[in-house]
C-alpha cells in the first residue's frame, strides 16, 4: 500500500506548521518537526534524518505503538532540491533525498546510535544483565511524512510547461499572474525539473498548495480571540497597569501594513510593533491607564501619542474606549455561542449564557486564550464541588449548591480575586445558624442553596422560614414570639 505522504507548497507565514500541529493534536499522535537544511545523507557531517524517527518515540513518551503512528514534518524541503545549474550530482542535496526514501516508505530505524552515549550505556547494561543484545527498532510503515516549502522558482517551470502545451487559457500565462495560482497546476515532472529525484517525488502522492494570505485573512487572524499577537500586547501593557483595546478600523489597517510586507502572518508582529513601540516607551511613566488603538493611531502613532499625553482624559476618547470594551465582550460571547457545543463536550460542563459571561470575564482579566479561560472556569467549578463534598463533615446541616449558586460563587471569586472554595465555605458557615433553626422547626435534613442565598443570605433564610409557616398554616408573627 502506498502511503499518502504529503507535500505542502505555499508562501511563508501562511500557517503550514501550525495546521500540522493542530492535526496531530486532534488525532492524539506525536509530532516532530525538522528543517531539511539541517540534515545530510548518513555518513556525511550533519543531522541524520533517522534522528527524527527517534525523536517521535521521545514525543510519544516511549510509547512504541503511538510513535509508529506519528507525524514527521520536514520544512524547507525545497532547499534540498539539487541545483538546476549544477552539472552532475549534488551530493549533499540528493543524498538527503535518498536518505529519506526508505523512512518515507517502510523501514526499521534502530533506536541505538553510535553518537548517543546514553543509548550505548543502556545497551551495555542490558547485555551485562541478560547476556543478550537488545535491538529496539521503530517501524515507519504507518508514520506520515509531510514536507513543505515555498518553492519560489517552481512557478517559472510550470509556466514554461503550460506555455509549451498551448492548451486553452494556459497558452497565454502572463507574468503578472499570481504565482500561487499557477502552482496549483504543479505536476510530478515539474518537481523533478525543480531538482527532486523521481523516486522522492513518487513517495509524495498528495500535493497541497496554500494560497497567499490576503489582508482580509490577516485581519481575521487579529480578530480571533485566541490570537497570540494581541494577547501578548495586552500582557505587555497590563504589566504597567494599562488596559489596551483595538477598534476594528485599526485592525484592518494593521493587516494592510502586514500584507505589504509579503511575509504572511509573521508580518502582523512587525506591523504591531511599529505602531505600539512609541506608546510602550512613554505611557509606563505616565498616569494613563487606558489606551485605545484607532486607525489614526496606526497611521500616525507619534502624533496620536502626543495628543493622548496632552489630554489623557479626553471624554470622546474615553467613551470610544468603553464602546471598544463592550464590543470586545460581545465578540467573545459570539465566539463562545458559535462553539458552545464543542466547548461543552471538551470541558464536560454545560456552557450556557451565564457561564459565557464568566468565561469572558476570565479571558479579559487573566489575559489568556479562550481554551485556557474555559479550563480556568472548569478548575473553579471543580473546586466548588470538592468543597461542597467536604462541607458534609464540617457543618451540622447538609447543604448542596445548585448550578446557579456555583456560578454566583465563581462570579464573586473572579471579582474579588479569591478562590471559590473558601468563598463557598464562608457562605455555608454564615448560613449554618439559620439553616439549623429551620431544621429544628421543620425537621428538614438537607438544603439546596441557590443563587439567591449567595446574593442575599438574609432573604434566603427568611423565605425558608416563611415557607415553613405557610406549610404549617401558622401566623409567623405569633410563632416568632
Amino acid at each position: 500500500m502506498i502511503k499518502n505522504n504529503v507535500l505542502m507548497i505555499g508562501p511563508t507565514g501562511v500557517g503550514k506548521t501550525y495546521i500540522i500541529k493542530l492535526i496531530a493534536q486532534k488525532l492524539g499522535v506525536p509530532f516532530v518537526k525538522g528543517d531539511a537544511t539541517k540534515f545530510s545523507e548518513t555518513g556525511y557531517v550533519g543531522g541524520d534524518v533517522e534522528d527524527l524517527i527517534r525523536d517521535l518515540l521521545y514525543e510519544a513518551d516511549e510509547n512504541m505503538e503511538l510513535a509508529e503512528n506519528g507525524i514527521v514534518y520536514i520544512d524547507e524541503i525545497d532547499k534540498i532540491a539539487s541545483s538546476q545549474n549544477l552539472i552532475g550530482h549534488d551530493i549533499s542535496r540528493t543524498g538527503v533525498q535518498r536518505a529519506l526514501l526508505k523512512p518515507m516508505e517502510e523501514t526499521d530505524v534502530d533506536l541505538k546510535v553510535p553518537h548517543d552515549p546514553i543509548s550505548q550505556i543502556q545497551a551495555i547494561e542490558h547485555y551485562r544483565r541478560t547476556g543478550k543484545r537488545e535491538k529496539k527498532v521503530v517501524n515507519t510503515k504507518d508514520i506520515l511524512f509531510i514536507m513543505s516549502g515555498a518553492f519560489g522558482e517552481l512557478a517559472e517551470i510550470i509556466k514554461r510547461r503550460l506555455q509549451s502545451q498551448g492548451i486553452g487559457f494556459e497558452a497565454d500565462v502572463r507574468p503578472t499572474e499570481i504565482p500561487w495560482e499557477i502552482l496549483k497546476d504543479v505536476r510530478a515532472q515539474d518537481l523533478i525539473e525543480f531538482g527532486f529525484e523521481s523516486e522522492f517525488v513518487g513517495r509524495l502522492p498528495v500535493v497541497v498548495v496554500f494560497d497567499e494570505l490576503s489582508k482580509e485573512d490577516l485581519a481575521e487572524i487579529l480578530r480571533n480571540p485566541n490570537n497570540p499577537i494581541i494577547i501578548s500586547k495586552r500582557m505587555d501593557f497590563r504589566a504597567y497597569g494599562i488596559d489596551i483595546k483595538f477598534e476594528d478600523d485599526a485592525i484592518i489597517r494593521i493587516a494592510e501594513m502586514a500584507a505589504e510586507e509579503k511575509t504572511g502572518a509573521r508580518g502582523l508582529v512587525s506591523a504591531m510593533e511599529k505602531v505600539l513601540i512609541p506608546f510602550e516607551k512613554k505611557l509606563p511613566s505616565r498616569n494613563i491607564k487606558k489606551l485605545l488603538v484607532t486607525k489614526d493611531v496606526v497611521q500616525e502613532p507619534e502624533a496620536q501619542l502626543n495628543l493622548l499625553l496632552d489630554d489623557p482624559d479626553d471624554p470622546e476618547r474615553l467613551e470610544r474606549f468603553e464602546r471598544g470594551r463592550e464590543k470586545e465582550l460581545a465578540d467573545i460571547k459570539r465566539y463562545l455561542i458559535e462553539r458552545a457545543e464543542d466547548f461543552s463536550k471538551k470541558s464536560g460542563l454545560d456552557i450556557y449564557e451565564r457561564r459565557m459571561d464568566l468565561i469572558a470575564d476570565l479571558y479579559l482579566i487573566n489575559i489568556t486564550d479562550i481554551d485556557t479561560a474555559i479550563e480556568d472556569f472548569s478548575a473553579m467549578y471543580d473546586q466548588t464541588r470538592l468543597e461542597e463534598a467536604s462541607l458534609m463533615e464540617k457543618l451540622e446541616v447538609k447543604v448542596s449548591f445548585d448550578e446557579s449558586a456555583v456560578d454566583e460563587i465563581i462570579d464573586q471569586a473572579i471579582k474579588t480575586g479569591q478562590q471559590p472554595g473558601p468563598l463557598m465555605y464562608q457562605l455555608a458557615k454564615r448560613l449554618e445558624y439559620g439553616l439549623r433553626l429551620v431544621k429544628d422547626r421543620s425537621g428538614v435534613e438537607s438544603f439546596s442553596i441557590n443563587a439567591e442565598a449567595v446574593i442575599s443570605m438574609e432573604d434566603f433564610i427568611n423565605n425558608l422560614i416563611k415557607d415553613i409557616y405557610r406549610q404549617e398554616n401558622t401566623d409567623p408573627e405569633k410563632c416568632l414570639k
